[in-house]
């Protein structure tokens, strides 16, 4: 019986993230255990019980210290009356990681640059993240040297996310046009989380892709 999965689940009230498609994730919480199914708040992005109906199969994810655990589930209700609530049916065991090294992942995001070649600022794009560690391309890397001082703004899925570390490689890029920067740097609560969150919706997407093409 696949909805023997809830006793996986974490303590009411733990904050969810629901993955709804085309790399979209939306804070949640859960709200209730209830036999096989779960119920969490329905995202504030939605309006009423219309939109997503009954039968529509996503990821729910929440985030532990160190850790990122993701479950496949399908939408079996949505409440009638505010506040909005949906209940989830688990259709598989959660996947649970407990990481060792930075998971890293992400890109395409616009990036600001600050350094120490004077007040204004670079653009870049960045090619993926760690709690650790920053990778971005820039068309021309002849301001930076390894070792340097920077700060990094970096978009990070709902809001902007100050970043700041050390150069720590400048290479020129794979294609040959531009350069490849990484900046190192050191994270804790709740910027550590924030990048967890972004990297695990990234991969969410990035498997829905996958499947999306072999079917």
């Amino acid at each position: 019986m696949r909805g023997r999965y809830v006793m996986d689940l974490p303590e009411i009230g733990t904050p969810m993230f629901l993955a709804l498609g085309d790399g979209v994730n939306f804070r949640s919480r859960l709200e209730s255990v209830d036999g096989e199914t779960f119920s969490v708040t329905a995202p504030l992005e939605t309006t009423g019980p219309d939109g997503f109906l009954p039968g529509y199969e996503f990821e729910v994810f929440w985030v532990p210290p160190r850790s990122r655990i993701v479950m496949p589930v399908v939408l079996k209700a949505v409440s009638e009356h505010a506040p909005f609530c949906w209940t989830l049916l688990p259709t598989s065991e959660p996947v649970i990681s407990n990481r060792r090294e930075f998971v890293r992942g992400g890109g395409g995001a616009p990036i600001r640059l600050f350094g120490e070649w004077g007040q204004q600022y670079l653009q870049g794009q960045m090619l993926d993240i760690s709690e650790g560690g920053l990778r971005f391309w820039v068309p021309d890397a002849s301001a930076f040297k390894v070792g340097d001082d920077m700060r990094a703004l970096v978009w990070l899925g709902n809001g902007e996310t100050e970043l700041k570390g050390k150069v720590y490689t400048v290479r020129p890029a794979e294609d040959g046009a531009g350069q490849e920067v990484v900046l190192i740097f050191r994270t804790v609560d709740p910027l550590s989380q924030m990048i967890r969150q972004y990297v695990i919706a990234w991969e969410i997407g990035e498997r829905r892709k996958a499947r999306e093409q072999q079917d």
